[in-house]
């Protein structure tokens, strides 16, 4: 806040003393300083210099950062008031290609961004979906990008297009508006509580990507989609209008982390793209994943259940015979899509992603090259861009580099990378983060204690642990097996089959139905979900020795792992197993593991609560 302070008159930085809460890196504060300067001898100008700003506002179970939030009291209304402010420094820019949603810079390199009208909306929206002081409450927050350093005529095309009560556009050479906006906005009076009840309220639960898509495929867009997100929709439903234009064939390549909104990008292009009566379908390769949307978003109507299919359906599909093919958990994708069952006339050695390709005229692959665990899948960008490029096609990459899952903690994916050895530098202490929970459980009774009470409480949580016991089918009197095993502690597997097994779901909705909490998940159900409280048992596959993790070839009892695969590639898949294993949780993590000197190198990087 000194830098800040410095830099702005003694005057300005004496009204506002104290009304400004930052939140950055010092990095990034230098960065702010020819912004913030300004936003607040505008604040002072108004007359509305003990309106808060908080700088760098982190969003509710995302990384994400709104730029800067003001907060205070509501003119009319006396109620608690927002101004969710996005500043921007450009001096020029259009539209990209006459579409509202991307935006042309000038002098920026990297091609088209997202109008900033956009980026605000989908701030507000979030906010108020998760905000609970702001439950029912729309009104209380607002929007503006402010760009001031540009002129009204210099960014005359960004006011087109884009069009919301909630949001307004703002230029260096309309600062008179942006002043006479906050007058109407705030009363001239302190904005302190109204801060401290936003920085303090309570966050109401993210939705659901199942419980919505339902909703999302029929009737409306339920998703909010924040930045490099709504980038990324905005960058594919763009390349399918050219694709259409000129009959021509592009590829999009979204890559992210667990959590990172690729599932909810998917989805929100599934609902627009079949309301605008586009062909278009979405794929996986994961059974539980496909199941799951066929029964939850398609219950009741066979044309929605018709939109999921599996990688390995587009063997005899015609060149560019959809509009869009939505290639979901792409990671999975297979060297070919032929297995045993395959009849003869059908096998080759055609590649996956190759008729994937072919199969639309813009293929949005989505993916995350650390969620591969199986041999034979290779889901990459490399691979995906190399196909694409042998057939003259233009690729588009988007990389969704906020971590939103993991209570949006990027500090915690990063240390689970490194505790794996899946990024340089090793194993480091878990540093702590406010927004998510790391802790060791000194039994697996512990372990499901904990998470029986987190449960109680009204969180989502699940069990699950690396496939290191046997599997074995339900016993004649439609019980299972208690297989797991430490101890005297014991708990099932979960169902391997397609219907429910007693109380215990179906396999592909272990992760998602009433009754799943009693089983114990393995990676091919957990991928793909997620479930506020985690807890994860390690095995002897993966054990501690000379202070870091090493894998175990023969304590695997992964079929898949066990035969036809080299040290090499077993080592890797067990290690992205147990990333996909340790990233489900959005609100926690809990921690045991079978081996004791594992444990206790566990204990040295995670202090007790």
């Amino acid at each position: 806040m000194s830098v800040v302070e410095h830099r702005l008159s003694e005057a300005i930085a004496a009204h506002i003393r104290g009304t400004m809460r930052v939140n950055p890196s010092p990095a990034e504060l230098r960065s702010w300083d020819r912004s913030l300067p300004i936003l607040a001898r505008d604040l002072v100008d108004a007359g509305l210099g003990d309106v808060e700003m908080l700088v760098e506002y982190q969003l509710p179970l995302t990384s994400k950062r709104a730029d800067v939030v003001l907060a205070g009291v509501d003119l009319h209304t006396g109620a608690d008031a927002y101004v969710v402010v996005e500043l921007k420094q450009w001096s020029q820019a259009e539209l990209f290609e006459d579409d509202p949603g991307l935006v042309l810079v000038d002098g920026m390199p990297g091609g088209p961004k997202l109008h900033p009208l956009l980026q605000v909306q989908g701030y507000c929206e979030y906010i108020s979906d998760f905000v609970g002081a702001l439950h029912g409450r729309s009104d209380a927050i607002r929007g503006v990008a402010y760009l001031h350093n540009a002129a009204e005529p210099d960014i005359d095309d960004l006011y087109r297009g884009v069009r919301s009560e909630q949001t307004r556009l703002f230029a260096k050479s309309s600062r008179g508006a942006f002043l006479a906006y906050l007058r109407d906005r705030f009363a001239p009076r302190s904005g302190a509580e109204a801060a401290d009840r936003l920085l303090t309220s309570a966050i109401r639960p993210s939705k659901q990507l199942l419980k919505l898509a339902a909703a999302e495929i029929r009737d409306r867009e339920q998703f909010v989609l924040l930045a490099e997100q709504r980038l990324a929709y905005e960058i594919v439903l763009n390349a399918v209008a050219r694709a259409r234009r000129a009959s021509s064939k592009e590829v999009v390549i979204v890559t992210g982390g667990p959590g990172s909104g690729k599932s909810v990008i998917a989805l929100s292009l599934l609902g627009e793209l079949s309301r605008q009566g586009r062909p278009v379908m979405h794929a996986t390769g994961s059974r539980s994943f496909t199941e799951t949307l066929r029964r939850v978003p398609g219950r009741g109507s066979s044309r929605v259940k018709g939109l999921f299919k599996y990688f390995n359906s587009f063997t005899t599909s015609d060149t560019n015979d959809l509009d869009v093919l939505i290639c979901d958990e792409a990671h999975r994708i297979r060297r070919t899509s032929h297995n045993r069952f395959t009849p003869s006339h059908l096998r080759g050695e055609r590649r996956q992603v190759d008729e994937l390709i072919d199969a639309a005229r813009v293929p949005v692959f989505l993916l995350d090259e650390h969620q591969v665990v199986r041999p034979g899948e290779m889901g990459t960008v490399a691979e995906i861009r190399e196909h694409a490029e042998v057939r003259g096609l233009p690729v588009h990459e988007i990389s969704l580099d906020e971590q939103f899952r993991c209570g949006g903690s990027r500090a915690y994916e990063e240390w689970v990378l490194r505790l794996l050895g899946l990024r340089p530098g090793g194993p480091v202490p878990w540093p702590g983060d406010d927004h998510f929970t790391v802790a060791l459980a000194a039994s697996p009774e512990e372990l499901e204690s904990r998470l029986r009470e987190k449960r109680d409480e009204g969180y989502s949580a699940r069990m699950t642990a690396g496939f290191c016991w046997p599997w074995s089918e339900p016993r004649r009197d439609d019980t299972l097996v208690s297989d797991v095993r430490v101890g005297a502690w014991s708990r099932p597997w979960n169902v391997k089959g397609d219907r429910a097994v007693g109380t215990a779901p179906a396999s592909s909705l272990w992760a998602t139905m009433d009754g799943g909490f009693e089983q114990i998940g393995c990676v091919y159900t957990a991928q793909g979900f997620e479930y506020d409280w985690n807890g994860v048992i390690l095995g002897p596959d993966l054990v501690c020795r000379d202070g870091r993790l090493v894998t175990v070839r023969k304590a695997s009892k992964d079929p898949a792992l066990t035969r036809g695969t080299t040290e090499g590639e077993t080592d890797r898949l067990i290690r992205n197993t147990y990333k996909v294993l340790l990233t489900r949780g959005m609100v926690g993590t809990l921690l045991y593991s079978t081996d004791r000197e594992t444990n206790d190198f566990l204990q040295r990087l995670v202090p007790p609560r």
